[in-house]
């Protein structure tokens, strides 16, 4: 039965080692990337306190879909750290350094709170359609609502990275404004809202998260009431939108 569902952004830098320092007792708590990592470690173990069964949901250039066997690095981002997406066996397979980003921060996140249990990942194409989004959100309500055990998704997603002139996209100024409908949209956890979402103004704007955001919206869709949502970050520090948050059917449990 689907239960819950935590919403993360994909920035490299939630790995300590690729900032080049490993927190310690005393790091400084207003140091932006250490609340943003605080509060995506807060979310996962949340979600890994309510449900053993994690599907994960993401974006890449088309779409695919890793086991629990998958392991990956995050080499390519400037340190050698290996992550799964699930316990490690007798014989590991070799880490990819090509796995997507929302798969290699979704494996860094499950290490952290719950290295035990394996998950699945499920990324779609960029430019799949809202409608389509909200479809596959569905099917997929319809899959976990079938199990006996509760199930969780984690949805890993970014928002638009053209906020600022020193975001990887410089600065759009169409891009505040719709940013800030986004957020609105995940605080209220508002189906209409995500379902609103653009496509094409979103991949000019570099909202990378898109179809996941819209693919959490259909992940709701047959409730009565929007969801009940606990935000527990949201900001742009580096010029790229993040939500952290906790996202839970209005008649579950809190």
């Amino acid at each position: 039965m689907f239960s819950i569902a935590a919403l993360v952004p994909s920035p490299p830098m939630l790995v300590p080692e690729l900032c080049g320092r490993v927190p310690v007792s005393g790091s400084d708590p207003d140091d932006p990337i250490v609340v943003l990592r605080a509060a995506a470690l807060d979310a996962a173990a949340t979600l890994a306190a309510s449900a053993d069964r994690w599907i994960i949901i993401g974006v890449d250039s088309h779409d695919r879909i890793y086991g629990s066997g998958t392991r990956g690095t995050f080499r390519g981002f400037g340190a050698d750290v290996v992550v799964g997406l699930g316990p490690v066996g007798d014989d590991p397979g070799p880490a990819d350094a090509q796995l997507p980003l929302p798969v290699l921060v979704a494996g860094w996140l499950r290490e952290r709170v719950a290295p035990g249990i394996s998950v699945q990942a499920r990324l779609y194409a960029a430019d799949t359609s809202a409608a389509a989004c909200a479809d596959a959100g569905a099917a997929l309500r319809a899959e976990l609502d079938s199990a006996q055990d509760p199930c969780g998704v984690l949805v890993v997603a970014d928002g638009a990275a053209t906020l600022t002139v020193k975001a990887p996209g410089y600065l759009d100024e169409r891009a505040p404004a719709v940013q800030q409908e986004l957020d609105i949209a995940l605080r209220a956890g508002s189906r209409g809202g995500l379902a609103a979402l653009d496509p094409h103004l979103c991949a000019e704007l570099l909202v990378d998260g898109r179809a996941a955001y819209q693919v959490l919206g259909g992940l709701f869709a047959t409730d009565s009431t929007d969801p009940l949502v606990r935000t527990l970050y949201q900001g742009a520090p580096y010029g790229v939108g993040y939500d952290v948050s906790v996202w839970q059917p209005e008649d579950g449990d809190q």
